[in-house]
């Protein structure tokens, strides 16, 4: 079968706009493509695999009743944060959960064992290269310039590194995700500032996450995608914004900028200690022009950066899937 027959698996929810654009990207270049989500496995979404004793390689077939992939023919995986298998209500517990994590296991190991087939990114490589204090030692490695930072649920210690940084500090989770409160929609925790004056016991509760608060001339989202770099420029115009800009999207400015080489380089080695190809990076740029990272999510949104700016970042991920290094 030619490379070109080859189909390029894109496992994403339903509505994920970066996932549109990729799959849109592939269309153009002619390449076939099966996109569904993880939340249709093993409902709708049937999974075979074979393995021989003599043979190395999985063989099989994935359909989801409109089209099928087999499993030898696909030319690389787009793992683009599916949800979760949903097993059938007539299971009770613990026995659905059960049948959850054997259904997730099978078809991310099972997809993960093709030989030879690149991804974006493997999730396997995702959820090391997503723990935010390691990032700073890869960063800080790779080259980067970082905050410093502390992570406590000690008060006492939160106060001795407010009084070593002597200047305003911030509060950031730990840990991604939002918080379920019972509303309709689940609440997203802010990076925020903090005060020293009104650090007290309840630093004790859980750990807390502390960092300086870097002056910003303006902010980034570097997008990075088999070694091609987009600098996404944000400009914010208020304190929300300037503190979180993901708080205040109307008092966003946008533009490109160049990415400077010595953090192309340092981006590049990052990447390469976890073994992925994509991050979504936010850095800060100072008033005297000094890059410093925050963090890198390798599953990180970025359709709003090309929408904004005109970068071509979903045609960077089809010619990576594709092969193509262009």
């Amino acid at each position: 079968m030619s490379s070109a027959a080859r189909p390029v698996l894109v496992v994403a929810e339903q509505l994920d706009a970066a996932a549109d654009m990729v799959v849109d990207a592939l269309n153009q270049r002619g390449v076939p493509v099966m996109r569904f989500d993880v939340a249709e496995f093993p409902q709708q979404v049937t999974l075979t695999g074979s393995h021989q004793p003599q043979e190395p390689g999985w063989t099989g077939l994935i359909d989801d009743g409109r089209r099928t992939a087999r499993l030898e023919e696909v030319r690389a995986v787009y793992w683009r944060r599916p949800a979760r298998p949903r097993i059938a209500d007539t299971v009770p517990e613990p026995y659905a959960t059960w049948a959850q994590n054997q259904a997730d296991a099978a078809i991310l190991n099972l997809l993960a064992a093709l030989p030879r087939v690149p991804w974006i990114n493997n999730p396997h490589h995702d959820r090391i290269a997503a723990h935010k204090p390691q990032q700073l030692f890869a960063a800080t490695r790779s080259g980067l310039t970082v905050p410093r930072s502390i992570i406590t649920n000690n008060p006492a210690a939160a106060r001795a590194f407010a009084k070593q940084v002597d200047g305003p500090l911030i509060c950031k989770p730990i840990l991604g995700g939002r918080l379920d409160t019972g509303g309709e929609r689940r609440l997203m925790i802010a990076t925020h500032r903090v005060d020293p004056a009104d650090f007290d016991d309840s630093i004790t509760t859980t750990a807390h996450y502390f960092q300086e608060d870097i002056p910003k001339k303006y902010e980034v989202r570097l997008i990075a995608v088999g070694g091609h770099l987009f600098g996404g420029k944000l400009t914010t115009t208020s304190e929300a914004a300037g503190t979180d800009w993901r708080t205040d999207y109307d008092h966003i400015e946008y533009d490109t900028v160049d990415v400077p080489a010595h953090v192309a380089t340092a981006v590049r080695r990052f990447l390469a200690s976890y073994g992925i190809v994509f991050g979504a990076f936010d850095f800060a740029v100072t008033p005297a022009g000094q890059w410093v990272f925050f963090e890198n999510n390798p599953c990180g949104t970025w359709a709003w950066v090309e929408n904004r700016t005109g970068l071509p970042i979903a045609a960077a991920h089809a010619n990576y899937l594709t092969g193509n290094a262009a």
